[in-house]
């Protein structure tokens, strides 16, 4: 896996709620004005303090950074959920709010708790040392947080042909169900990185895009002549 950072800061989103409506707020809409309002407060942080996200590790986790190599946290999604992993623990930060992407909040919320001294930093490089390693063989059928149901082992048999039929390889974790992130390889170059199930196996009987990644892979000409399922 690339270890070349993304070098963007996280962006900030504003509501419509931020600017200027004062009326009595409707209890239904409180978390989501809570959690648009963290990522608002975040802007001047990010001017003071600027912090990056980082390409993700095997397990999906994208750090996020501030200085040259200072990790505050790290961020995965899950079943649309967001959640962050720091110093003190795993949080579950809930679903972004309208128009926020995720890994935006989760960042904003880590440099906020960060700048408020309420967790610490340690080195990219340490976190790089300490993340998952590729499984030397078959990985499980399913991802540890996924329950053994035969409904879920229907689907994971189903997912992992599809990525024999269209040359991925999983490297680490089993089937993580259709709409979180899972890490593969792609087999027809040296690409690796986070994809959802649910975007690699078409739709209404259609094969998936031939776009296969960022990169572009080696063209849709040459992927459409190696997959058969391209052929019909």
């Amino acid at each position: 896996m690339s270890t070349q950072l993304l070098e963007r800061p996280a962006i900030v989103t504003v509501s419509d709620d931020e600017t200027g409506d004062h009326r009595t707020p409707d209890p239904s809409q409180l978390d989501h004005r809570t959690a648009v309002r963290e990522v608002a407060a975040t802007a001047s942080l990010q001017a003071a303090m600027p912090y990056r996200v980082g390409v993700p590790d095997m397990s999906c986790r994208y750090p996020v950074i501030i200085g040259e190599d200072q990790v505050i946290g790290r961020a995965h999604r899950w079943h649309r959920d967001w959640w962050v992993d720091t110093s003190t623990g795993e949080h579950n930060l809930r679903r972004p709010p309208t128009g926020v992407p995720g890994i935006e909040m989760a960042a904003a919320h880590l440099a906020q708790e960060y700048a408020a001294g309420r967790i610490t930093a340690v080195p990219l490089d340490q976190v790089r040392a300490e993340a998952p390693k590729p499984l030397n063989g078959p990985v499980p059928l399913l991802h540890p947080r996924m329950p053994v149901t035969d409904r879920n082992i229907e689907s994971a048999q189903t997912a992992f042909a599809g990525l024999a039929a269209h040359h991925w390889r999983a490297v680490l974790t089993g089937f993580p169900g259709s709409d979180n992130h899972w890490f593969l390889s792609c087999l027809l170059c040296p690409w690796e990185g986070p994809k959802f199930w649910s975007h690699l196996r078409g739709r209404n009987g259609a094969p998936p895009s031939a776009h296969r990644h960022e990169g572009g892979c080696i063209g849709k000409d040459k992927v459409r002549q190696l997959i058969p399922a391209y052929q019909h």
